[in-house]
């Protein structure tokens, strides 16, 4: 039995989050140490939004959104993609006949026709991940179809799919642009917004996603002064080193003892070297979490596919704290699925989905083992759980083993 398909990721989790009162700060900028601050450079460092074909639509393997042109109302973008206008308002927060501003971007309430080459695309389908374009099959097909010429085959659009953030009461584009760590003028830009960066509640917003710069290749057998000469290990690499006993402050140097070469200094009881015993238990790994809930795992964790893993259960298992730490938001999708988050020491934070029963709120603290929640009904029912360092998705069995 298969899980059924998601229409999010854990990262569009963490995004949902702005939905809640306050939203939750995730900036880690300032707190890796170091004197270099690259934040402002990353915060450049965004692609360019794709270009939409001739209705207008920029098509991803989860959603679909339209663009407006200049003149446009609701109404008339709704009529060029092939909704009901009425749907189409409701969906986005406005009216019908409400004006849009040039580049402005309206969400799909569901799938239209696909952009293809009869729509003005350059090929036919979503814009897809790099990961999911089978070049061997792509040059396959291009040559069965070749009638009698050989033609260069146009490759499927690849690109990241944006997170798609719907606004609520109270955020500002800053807000927004300060959550997701991009600038503002890269947000109004992706989405159309005026010069005074203005949004309405219920909006939907894409997020600019991170320009994917090359890292510069080192260059093979290379030979630096020094190189591949070995370092030798000190003598406390192999063995502790010996007690110094140190005379008390008071004591002159005649009236401490002096040790003799006949007589050597004796040998402590116990090695006094540490080899980190005390940080054990704080380490990242070998048990620091425990299953949130027993049963078996049904999908593995896969960085890109799967963000977490899940824990096949019935409906109305306790769903227990991982570790111990702070509650840091509760939401839910679009879709009604509930989830939490539990913010943990080191920038660890876990995350709880697919719960009911949440009897927790936002600011509680929780201990390892403290039950937070039930697993909801569902065919099959389970519990997708997540670790994540930051912003960044880790695989959860290192911590839980």
């Amino acid at each position: 039995m298969t899980t059924p398909t998601r229409s999010f990721t854990a990262l569009g989790l963490l995004i949902a989050l702005g939905a809640c009162d306050g939203g939750l700060d995730l900036d880690m900028r300032g707190r890796m140490g170091g004197a270099v601050d690259t934040s402002q450079a990353a915060l450049q460092a965004v692609d360019n939004r794709p270009q939409p074909d001739d209705r207008g639509v920029i098509s991803y393997p989860n959603y679909q959104v339209a663009v407006a042109r200049r003149g446009d109302t609701l109404n008339s973008v709704a009529t060029r993609i092939g909704l009901p206008a009425p749907e189409l308002a409701r969906y986005n927060g406005v009216q019908v006949n409400d004006p849009l501003r040039a580049g402005e971007i309206i969400a799909l309430p569901r799938r239209v026709a696909e952009p293809s080459p009869a729509t003005g695309a350059a090929t036919t389908g979503p814009i897809q991940p790099p990961a999911s374009v089978d070049v061997a099959t792509l040059a396959g097909s291009a040559i069965e179809r070749a009638p009698s010429a050989i033609r260069p085959a146009q490759a499927p659009q690849t690109g990241t799919e944006p997170v798609r953030h719907k606004v609520a009461r109270g955020e500002t584009a800053f807000t927004i642009a300060r959550l997701y760590q991009v600038t503002p003028r890269a947000l109004a830009e992706w989405n159309g917004l005026d010069s005074n960066f203005s949004l309405r509640e219920g909006q939907y917003l894409l997020i600019p996603t991170a320009k994917n710069v090359p890292q510069p290749q080192q260059s093979a057998q290379v030979t630096v002064p020094g190189a591949g000469t070995a370092t030798p290990q000190p003598p406390s690499a192999s063995k502790p080193l010996p007690t110094e006993v140190l005379p008390p402050a008071n004591q002159t140097a005649a009236a401490a003892p002096a040790a003799t070469a006949d007589k050597p200094a004796p040998k402590p009881a116990e090695p006094v070297a540490d080899i980190g015993q005390k940080k054990a238990a704080s380490s990242s790994g070998g048990g620091a979490m425990s299953m949130p809930v027993s049963g078996s795992i049904i999908r593995e964790y896969a960085k890109g596919r799967n963000e977490g893993i899940d824990i096949s259960a019935a409906p109305g298992t306790p769903v227990k704290a991982a570790a111990s730490g702070q509650v840091a938001a509760i939401s839910a999708t679009d879709e009604g699925v509930k989830f939490m988050l539990i913010r943990h020491p080191d920038d660890l934070i876990s995350v709880y989905t697919y719960v009911d029963d949440i009897s927790v709120k936002k600011g509680d603290a929780v201990s390892k083992g403290q039950s937070i929640a039930r697993v909801r009904s569902g065919d099959p029912s389970f519990l997708h759980f997540e670790v994540r360092k930051g912003f960044e998705s880790t695989d959860p069995m290192p911590y839980l083993r």
